[in-house]
């Protein structure tokens, strides 16, 4: 049984019938959905299957011109993929990022005065949020890992008493920066809070989680107004 028996076949028939049929299998071939890439002689390539199964090469579409040029993580062909940081000058590089997490007024009573079921839940969330800075380059696929000389982590309750604010802040001295490792930090933080506190309140609500200030690197240094 060949491969791709399940692509639809066109029919050839005869007449006026016949003239459509060949007009819709013209149409097909041009339609038909495209399996596998690779390369085929110098470049990259996609293709379709024939009919006598084999996969015919097509040119691959130019990548977008503008994003491949504002993307680092698009090369030249438009493909994701690691950055190579390999000959960037090592600068010292922090970040610093924030989230909230909304919930009753009643819960937030029970954190502030360490009454939660769970124990601690400000100390758990703080480690779990380090240990995410950490393990950063596990989590995100294109990123790179990144030997910290620091994470610091304060949660606080919110200006408006809402919930609890949780800040990270990351710092290194190397050739790429550190706002994933930061933020990463924000959200594992505030999903830990939310486990410790869901049997209280579980429609807590996260957000928003933010980069504030990123400074070092080729890019300089960047403040969130506000």
């Amino acid at each position: 049984q060949r491969k791709h028996d399940a692509l639809p076949q066109p029919i050839i028939q005869q007449g006026e019938e016949g003239t459509k049929a060949r007009r819709w299998a013209d149409r097909a071939q041009t339609d038909r959905p495209r399996v596998g890439s690779g390369s085929h002689g110098s470049g990259p390539f996609e293709g379709w299957a024939g009919d006598d199964g084999a996969i015919a090469p097509l040119p691959m579409k130019d990548p977008n011109p503008v994003m491949a040029g504002r993307l680092s993580h698009l090369n030249s062909a438009g493909e994701v993929h690691m950055v190579d940081v390999a000959d960037r000058p090592e600068t010292l590089r922090e970040a610093v990022a924030e989230g909230f997490i909304a919930m009753e007024p009643a819960v937030l009573a029970l954190v502030l005065e360490g009454r939660a079921a769970k124990g601690d839940v400000l100390a758990v969330a703080r480690v779990a949020a380090i240990q995410a800075a950490k393990r950063t380059w596990e989590l995100i696929p294109l990123c790179h890992p990144i030997a910290l000389s620091g994470v610091g982590v304060v949660i606080e309750a919110a200006p408006d008493g809402s919930g609890l604010r949780l800040q990270a802040s990351a710092r290194t001295t190397g050739t790429t920066g550190v706002e994933m490792e930061a933020l990463t930090a924000v959200q594992v933080g505030l999903l830990t809070l939310y486990d410790m506190l869901k049997s209280a309140d579980p429609a807590m609500t996260i957000g928003p989680v933010r980069l504030l200030i990123k400074s070092g690197g080729r890019n300089g240094d960047w403040r969130r107004d506000g």
